[in-house]
């Protein structure tokens, strides 16, 4: 054999084995298992998986699958499939499966959680004029409190957290919340007195316990209630679906509305994966956000009622206390906010008729 058929034998060979390599480098990317960036994990909301446009957005919040939040979440999800033909998936991961409150708040700024049910209570810390809600007493009732969310105090409030990452989408009626104890009930601001009250992470929650009386414990809403059981804490607050659903009542018998607040719910987006987001999938979300809104405030009242009712069914005992005490009691938090930016927007809520 001359040396140029041994020559073109080799250059044969050689082409053979890269096209050989390159068909089971081919095989092996279609087969093998996606790692959490090729499922979209990375960001695990705004990615699509590789091969399909399918957009999979993970939503986390602490509440229990049976909470009415919880089933205006499945809703919005519902609503978010059909608008999009399928594709665009709302995944629900409850009970604090993905993490606290804070930690998913984090998780959502960073970019690395795509959406997050939480108070608007423990947003303060990054967008501080959500603490005007915590201000007790601040709201005249329900319809004056609806219109001021869904007017621009709302929208404006909503749309504040962009530098911090964060997006708000709609709010979600969480109630008035109110106190519940282990051995006596709390029918006026002396009674909180020496008591150790569970409180959101929130400067205005904590202050307004304090302002009453009391002695503000912050603990995470999935540690309360063994922290109840172990006497920790004497006491809580929060409204009537969220303390029957949490089961607290088996150890706190007392629940005194005394309405001293009505925070709401917010479900916010990373500010990083909305913008990653087609404006066809941002409309989509819009629209089946504010869908599940209304579906939740319907919800909500029901579940109140029918929350109240199974509370005195197991023997909770419900008191209705005067509420001008507390909100005497509170004054001075107000009078501190003369002059400042919150003090400001306490006067454009009071001027929202």
């Amino acid at each position: 054999m001359d040396k140029k058929t041994v020559s073109i034998l080799a250059l044969g060979f050689l082409v053979g084995t890269l096209i050989a390599s390159a068909a089971i480098s081919i095989l092996t990317m279609m087969t093998r298992p996606a790692s959490a960036e090729d499922a979209g994990e990375m960001p695990p909301a705004g990615a699509t998986s590789a091969g399909t446009t399918k957009v999979v957005l993970k939503l986390s919040h602490v509440l229990e699958p049976s909470h009415p939040v919880h089933l205006a979440m499945e809703y919005m999800a519902r609503q978010l499939d059909r608008r999009s033909g399928g594709a665009v998936e709302l995944q629900i991961f409850p009970s604090g499966q993905l993490g606290s409150e804070t930690e998913s708040i984090e998780q959502v700024r960073r970019g690395a959680l795509a959406m997050v049910k939480t108070s608007t209570a423990p947003l303060e810390g990054i967008i501080p004029e959500m603490a005007i809600f915590g201000l007790p007493y601040l709201f005249r009732d329900q319809e004056h409190y609806w219109k001021v969310l869904l007017g621009d105090v709302g929208r404006d409030l909503a749309s504040a957290g962009a530098k911090a990452g964060v997006r708000g989408l709609c709010y979600y009626d969480s109630g008035s919340r109110s106190f519940y104890t282990r051995d006596a009930p709390i029918l006026s601001p002396a009674d909180l007195k020496g008591k150790k009250i569970r409180a959101m992470q929130s400067k205005t929650a904590m202050d307004t316990i304090a302002q009453m009386g009391g002695a503000p414990t912050p603990i995470a809403f999935g540690d309360l209630g063994s922290a109840l059981q172990q006497g920790i804490v004497d006491g809580a607050e929060n409204n009537p679906p969220s303390l029957f659903t949490s089961r607290h009542f088996e150890v706190a018998r007392h629940y005194s509305l005394d309405e001293h607040s009505r925070i709401p719910d917010i479900i916010l987006i990373s500010q990083q994966v909305w913008e990653s987001l087609s404006p066809a999938v941002q409309r989509w979300i819009e629209e089946a956000a504010d869908e599940s809104a209304a579906f939740q405030r319907d919800a909500w009242k029901k579940s109140t009622e029918d929350a109240l009712d199974a509370l005195k069914k197991a023997g909770v005992t419900i008191h209705e206390p005067d509420k001008a005490p507390f909100r005497r009691e509170v004054q001075p938090m107000y009078d501190r906010l003369a002059g400042t930016e919150i003090g400001k927007l306490v006067e454009r809520i009071q001027q929202v008729e």
